[in-house]
């Protein structure tokens, strides 16, 4: 099956409610490789790679994200990272 890359930029209430640590969680589950980090500007960008369905299931997580997060908007964007991903990390 073929992979897909993305970058993903989650805008809202994302910062200080556990948005990082879920995100690796649902990532784990779904076979998703990648990392996610908080912005300056206040936002979550995750790059994420894999196959195509569990993608496409992570990317709808991430619109709802933990329980205390509210998203107001995310911006998904086709990435070529020169990175090779072995697993899915948080960026401190």
């Amino acid at each position: 099956m073929p992979l897909e890359h993305c970058k993903l930029t989650v805008k809202g209430r994302v910062q200080g409610v556990f948005f990082r640590a879920s995100t690796q969680k649902k990532a784990q589950l779904l076979a998703i490789k990648g990392s996610v980090r908080n912005t300056s500007t206040g936002n979550v960008e995750i790059i994420a790679l894999g196959e195509q369905q569990a993608m496409q299931e992570f990317i709808q997580w991430c619109k709802k994200g933990p329980l205390a997060a509210k998203v107001i908007s995310v911006l998904v964007e086709p990435c070529d990272s020169s990175i090779d991903y072995t697993e899915f990390t948080i960026i401190k």
